[in-house]
């Protein structure tokens, strides 16, 4: 009977602690300054339960438990979002959705096996062991998970205007290793506490403090550095159009495609006008997709129509447009950017594609392995886009003659950072995101969206354009602020005056991501240094 209650205490304790762990990740997770202090001790609550695991199996349990509950509580919002494109019924969204978290999710396993085998193998003096191989295999296994949202501990840090930036370290991962470490140094002061008192506390107290000073204090001396980079003159004036027009698939059902388009293109034009006549403008940009049917390879006569008419407003009105449309090669379909000049007399206007790349699996594109008929039968709303050749940098002309070179980035690749630093290791002086949140609306989506991209914008130290048909559309400056937007579900232009920024170096840029694959071999070098040294010591 003792024996069962014990099980029961055991486990019920294990479950509060997986609990205590997923409410704090929620309410981190909001982004809000007033939850920020609770990444650095979030993980305190599971690291406890994990410590008194009494078998590996029981500690992946934990790992498991802890994915399927953070990943139902941070992103409560994805199967409805899925449900709405798709059309497929929320309750299989949300099976499938936990189905995959303990994959998507991979760290906490990867996380909880790597810390009970060292504390198997800690020896008398060892007490770090546990606590850093934890940590590090933590931050080594999310650098070769491959997550849907490129999520990580370390971009709940982004409320703080000061500790964010130090991101151009080692992006995002490298503020989760710092919190990490701060969670430990919380769970040993406090069973230093427990056990021999509050002095015994103060060494775990004092590392907790040296992160947190020394984070936000580094964080203080780039923040000043970023902005005296900035200049007050110069710089570039963007017109950005969002003009909340969605679910197209929908409206070419009710009106047609050609009314759709129609609709779309006359309401850019006046929003644009409106803009143009606000004052000068160097660059005009409208969202992704926003043009739907291929720019520059018409399938009809209507659509070469259509063609001429974009380039004949950009000629007329004398201002270079980027704008999002389809480009075709052969069958070959991509999602484009195209940026479009003026003409000047007797040539052809300017004009270059860029193509997504990094595409959404399944409703953008589908690997050539499993793309067949009967997955086509069976999910319809599948994508037929085709992948680009990669990152690259931009060079066009600006209404005043000067030459700008843009890393274009649509949608999803901006929750990438070494894709994002490729193109700005070509040249690019400015990060220009076109993007269709238009089935997250009302969600937190939007926002997490515009989270990843201010943090591309730190680790490279550019400002960035990010135009959107629904929100939120914004521009954001070196240090990840967001200078000016316009919200989720609103229709409005924007005039963004994009300052002069000179260049500025960071690690995060030069090295890429150097902490995953580092964080990682020292996981594992540990923990076969630990067995070496246990095998060594057997009689």
């Amino acid at each position: 009977m003792n024996d069962v209650q014990g099980s029961g205490r055991h486990l019920g304790a294990a479950l509060l602690g997986v609990v205590g762990t997923t409410v704090l990740f929620a309410l981190f997770g909001r982004l809000e300054a007033h939850w920020l202090a609770l990444g650095w001790v979030a993980m305190v609550p599971w690291l406890a339960a994990l410590d008194r695991a009494r078998s590996a199996r029981e500690a992946l349990g934990l790992g498991v438990l802890l994915s399927v509950t953070f990943t139902a509580a941070v992103f409560h919002w994805f199967p409805g979002a899925l449900q709405a494109y798709s059309r497929a019924p929320t309750a299989v969204g949300w099976a499938l959705f936990l189905l995959v978290a303990p994959l998507l999710q991979l760290q906490f396993a990867a996380a909880a096996l790597a810390r009970y085998a060292a504390r198997r193998l800690a020896r008398e003096g060892q007490g770090w062991l546990p606590p850093l191989v934890g940590t590090l295999a933590y931050v080594g296994m999310e650098g070769i998970t491959p997550k849907l949202f490129a999520d990580t501990l370390g971009h709940g840090l982004y409320a703080s205007e000061w500790q964010r930036q130090g991101a151009d370290v080692a992006g995002a991962p490298g503020l989760t290793l710092v919190l990490l470490l701060g969670n430990e140094c919380v769970l040993a002061a406090l069973r230093a506490w427990r056990g021999q008192g509050a002095r015994s506390a103060w060494r775990p107290a004092a590392g907790l403090a040296g992160l947190v000073l020394g984070l936000t204090g580094y964080g203080a001396l780039r923040h000043a550095q970023a902005r005296a980079a900035t200049r007050a003159d110069g710089g570039l004036v963007v017109g950005a159009v969002q003009a909340n027009i969605t679910r197209y698939e929908k409206l070419k059902a009710e009106l047609g495609a050609y009314e759709v388009v129609r609709r779309v293109l006359d309401t850019h034009y006046a929003m644009s006008d409106a803009l143009l006549r606000d004052g000068p403008v160097d660059l005009l940009v409208w969202p992704e997709t926003v043009y739907p049917t291929p720019f520059g390879t018409p399938r009809s006569e209507t659509g070469a129509a259509l063609d001429a008419e974009i380039a004949g407003y950009v000629s007329e009105r004398g201002v270079p447009l980027v704008f999002g449309t389809y480009d075709l090669e052969g069958e070959r379909e991509f999602n484009a950017a195209m940026f479009l000049g003026p003409s000047s007399p007797g040539r052809a206007p300017e004009r270059a594609a860029y193509r997504k790349t990094m595409l959404f699996p399944l409703t953008e594109w589908v690997p050539d392995l499993i793309d067949t008929p009967t997955l086509r039968e069976w999910l319809p709303w599948t994508g037929r886009w085709k992948r680009g050749p990669g990152p690259r940098a931009v060079r066009f002309t600006l209404r005043d003659g000067r030459q700008l070179w843009v890393a274009p980035l649509i949608c999803y690749e901006t929750i990438f950072p070494e894709y994002v630093a490729q193109g700005v290791r070509q040249g690019a002086e400015l990060l220009l995101t076109l993007s269709n949140d238009s089935w997250f609306t009302g969600t937190p989506a939007p926002r997490l969206h515009l989270m990843h991209a201010a943090f591309r914008s730190i680790e490279t130290r550019r400002p960035q354009v990010r135009v959107t048909n629904s929100g939120v559309s914004a521009l954001i400056d070196a240090t990840g602020a967001v200078v000016a937007e316009v919200d989720d579900d609103q229709r409005a232009g924007l005039t963004m005056r994009v300052p002069a920024t000179a260049s500025l170096s960071t690690l995060a840029l030069a090295w890429g991501d150097w902490l995953s694959p580092l964080a990682l071999l020292a996981a594992v070098g540990l923990l076969a240094g630990g067995s070496l040294a246990r095998r060594r010591a057997r009689p």
